[in-house]
C-alpha cells in the first residue's frame, strides 16, 4: 500500500510533479508493482487529483474515507477489509523502490517464528556530516539485534566524541507490518515524542512494540523538496 497526501508542508504537490515523463506517484505505483512481490498495489489517497491519477493509468487506488495523521493511519483503514498477514507501506515519494530491498523487509518475518516482530523498516548507513545533521533525514539507532531503540530528526547518538567510530543510519520510510499491528497502531492515541519529531513509527515504541530494522545500500532518492526532485531527474538519468 502506498499512503499519498496532496497537500505537503514542505514541498506541496510533490507527488504530482513530473519525474521523467511521469508523476512522482505514478512512478512509485509501477517500480513497485514491477517488483513482482506483492498479491496487490493500492495508492492509499485523501486526493481526487492522484486517485484519478492512478486509476486513469489502469492502477488500484482507494479513497480514504476521513482525514489521517500518518500514512500508517491511512493504510490501516482501507486494510480493515483485507484478508492478508503483512501488509507494505511505500511511501509516495520513493520512485526509486526496488525489489532487493523490498524482499530483505519481507524475508524478516519468514524467520519470525515466535512472531516476536511486529513491524520491519529499511535503514541505509550516512557519512556525510550535513546529511546527519539535517532535519529533513530521519535517524535510526538499534541494538544489537537491529531492533530499533529510537528514532530522531536530530544526529543520534549524540557526537560528543567523534572517535568512538559510531555509525549513523538513515530511516528509509518502507515498512512491512503483522496486519494486527498496523491496526492497534491505528487505534493508539498519539503520544508526545511523536508530535514532537513528527516520525510515526515512535508511536510503536512508546507503545512497546518491536521494529525490526534491515540495513540496505540503495540510497535512492525521497522527493520531500523541490531540491530533492532535480536530484531524483538527474539520478534517473
Amino acid at each position: 500500500m502506498i499512503p499519498a497526501r496532496y497537500s505537503a508542508s514542505r514541498f506541496p504537490g510533490k507527488l504530482m510533479q513530473n519525474l521523467a515523463g511521469k508523476s512522482v506517484i505514478l512512478q512509485t505505483y509501477e517500480a513497485t508493482v514491477a517488483t513482482g512481490l506483492f498479491s496487490d498495489v493500492y495508492v492509499v489517497t485523501d486526493s481526487d487529483i492522484i486517485y484519478h491519477e492512478i486509476t486513469s493509468h489502469g492502477g488500484k487506488a482507494i479513497r480514504s474515507k476521513k482525514e489521517h495523521e500518518s500514512g500508517s493511519d491511512r493504510i490501516a483503514e482501507a486494510a480493515l477489509d483485507l484478508d492478508c498477514d503483512i501488509i507494505v507501506n511505500v511511501q509516495g515519494d520513493e520512485p526509486f523502490t526496488e525489489r532487493t530491498s523490498l524482499e530483505k523487509v519481507i524475508d524478516v518475518f519468514k524467520t519470525d517464528v515466535n512472531k516476536e516482530i511486529d513491524l520491519a523498516s529499511l535503514m541505509v548507513q550516512i557519512k556525510d556530516w550535513d546529511e546527519i545533521k539535517n532535519p529533513n533525514t530521519v535517524k535510526v539507532i538499534v541494538d544489537q539485534r537491529d531492533f530499533a531503540l529510537y528514532f530522531s530528526r536530530s544526529p543520534i547518538p549524540y557526537p560528543r566524541d567523534k572517535n568512538t567510530g559510531a555509525k549513523y543510519f538513515k530511516h528509509k520510510g518502507i515498512y512491512a507490518f503483522r496486519k494486527e499491528a498496523l491496526i492497534t497502531f491505528s487505534e493508539l492515541p498519539m503520544q508526545f515524542i511523536e508530535a514532537a519529531e513528527k516520525i510515526e513509527c515512535i508511536r510503536y515504541l512508546e507503545y512497546g512494540k518491536k521494529i525490526k530494522m534491515v540495513e540496505t545500500a540503495v540510497e535512492g532518492v525521497e522527493i520531500d523538496t523541490p531540491e530533492d526532485l532535480e536530484r531524483a531527474k538527474k539520478l534517473w538519468k
